[in-house]
């Protein structure tokens, strides 16, 4: 009875879907990590904090699993191929009426007697093996209706719950067997196969990574500022999924400090207050990974109107920045 008033709320509050798993059906998710690890040793590092997801503690129980679509957002043109739809359209800014939704359901549950323990799971495969979606060979969640655009939201608890019968063959990919699209669109070729992406050269990770990247990488990093959404741009599966009717709040005020330009003149004061608490992924003192992102951008675009810009910065005083600059003088011959 409980599991069901549970659902029932969270589908008043525009939740998707929801679910309910046994804690312990996630604790496969080690043997997935295992395959990756052995698939691509090279980015050990990057799959060894991910292990922790599927150490629940001891005490808990349940999972609660929900989820929301974010395709029903108007993408605006300027952010297009440059910022991933995922973080345009981010259901933890407190400002969204996700992040209201999440917040207002997390409080029923303390009213009910359901309390949460302060941990994260793998909420992918917990979304998969509630029922909610099947994975994608690019590793999203799909549903019917809106593809790979849902945002995933999950709890767990120390009470035991009503289950939804366990999806046993959650791991299996959805996509029609002969289709390798995602794979071949790809930018940096990091997906390998079906669930297998070597996590060291995603595009949305290479984004911040702290070292001197390899020029042929960051060629292939193409326009991607902030994210990136080739595989799922190219899906059959999300043909005509994105709707776009409804303006995300605040998301066109920030157009204008997100123009390339403007990221390579901005100072570490409207970084920190503006940029930052909204695209954080970078951290406070990342401002220089989003000037040499940006002039990434700018090079591989090939657009001359950029070339005195990029020429510029070959002389600033950060030398992660002019070497990123000098790396596309040399490429661009200006």
């Amino acid at each position: 009875m409980l599991a069901l008033v549970i659902k029932h709320k969270a589908l008043k509050l525009g939740y998707l879907a929801c679910g309910i798993i046994p804690a312990d059906e996630v604790h496969e998710y080690t043997r997935h990590l295992d395959k990756c690890v052995k698939s691509f040793p090279e980015s050990k590092k990057l799959y060894e904090p991910l292990y922790d997801l599927a150490r629940l503690p001891e005490a808990a129980k349940s999972i609660i699993v929900c989820t929301q679509r974010y395709n029903g957002y108007k993408v605006p043109d300027t952010l297009s191929g440059l910022i991933g739809k995922l973080y345009m359209f981010d259901g933890r800014i407190p400002y969204s009426k996700e992040y209201r939704a999440e917040t207002e359901f997390e409080m029923y549950l303390k009213i009910l007697g359901v309390n949460i323990l302060q941990c994260d799971v793998p909420v992918r495969l917990a979304a998969a093996k509630a029922g909610l979606g099947k994975f994608g060979r690019n590793n999203f969640i799909y549903d019917a209706e809106h593809g790979s655009y849902i945002w995933i939201d999950a709890w767990v608890t120390d009470k035991e719950l009503d289950y939804d019968a366990v999806q046993e063959t959650a791991l299996l990919s959805e996509c029609n067997e002969d289709c390798k699209k995602c794979i071949q669109s790809c930018p940096t070729k990091a997906l390998a196969g079906s669930l297998s992406m070597d996590r060291g050269k995603c595009v949305a990770h290479l984004q911040f990574y702290t070292g001197t990247l390899e020029e042929n990488i960051r060629s292939q990093m193409g326009l991607w500022q902030y994210g990136c959404d080739a595989c799922q741009d190219v899906c059959p599966l999300n043909k005509d999924k994105f709707m776009e009717p409804e303006e995300f709040p605040l998301l066109e005020e920030f157009e204008e400090y997100l123009k390339p330009e403007h990221i390579l003149e901005m100072d570490e004061d409207t970084y920190i207050n503006i940029i930052n608490p909204r695209f954080w992924y970078a951290g406070k003192g990342g401002l220089w990974l989003w000037k040499c992102n940006t002039l990434r951008v700018m090079i591989n675009s090939g657009e001359k109107k950029y070339h005195s810009l990029i020429k510029k910065y070959c002389n600033h005083a950060d030398n992660r920045i002019s070497e990123t600059a000098q790396w596309g003088c040399d490429k661009l011959g200006i």
